[in-house]
């Protein structure tokens, strides 16, 4: 399994569109065959920084992945929006694989 980070460079200005585009990644990323562990926007300290994370079983998995979301409806229409309000900076994408398991559950 591995996690793809994507780090978000966004308007401060425009933090209402990235939420917007975060709870439709919310319906259409799981669809399409990732799990999606979240969209993260700023809240406190940096207001142009955000985050989405999900987890994929391989990188192989992950191409085909890419193919069904951007063939995907909403998928398109997400893209569509980010491209028209221009709310997002910059995107950076790095995969992760947990190093730490197995770790103590929270008591």
């Amino acid at each position: 399994m591995i996690t793809c980070f994507i780090r978000y460079e966004i308007d401060p200005f425009k933090k209402e569109q990235f939420e917007a585009y975060a709870r439709t990644w919310g319906q259409a990323i799981p669809r399409c065959g990732a799990n999606l562990i979240g969209y993260f926007a700023p809240h406190e300290g940096s207001a142009t920084t955000a985050y989405g994370v999900y987890s994929i079983a391989s990188l192989a998995d992950y191409e085909a992945y890419r193919a069904r979301l951007q063939a995907d409806p909403l998928g398109q229409e997400n893209y569509r929006f980010a491209r028209e309000e221009r709310f997002i900076r910059r995107e950076e994408r790095i995969f992760l694989r947990l190093a730490s398991a197995p770790h103590a559950e929270p008591g």
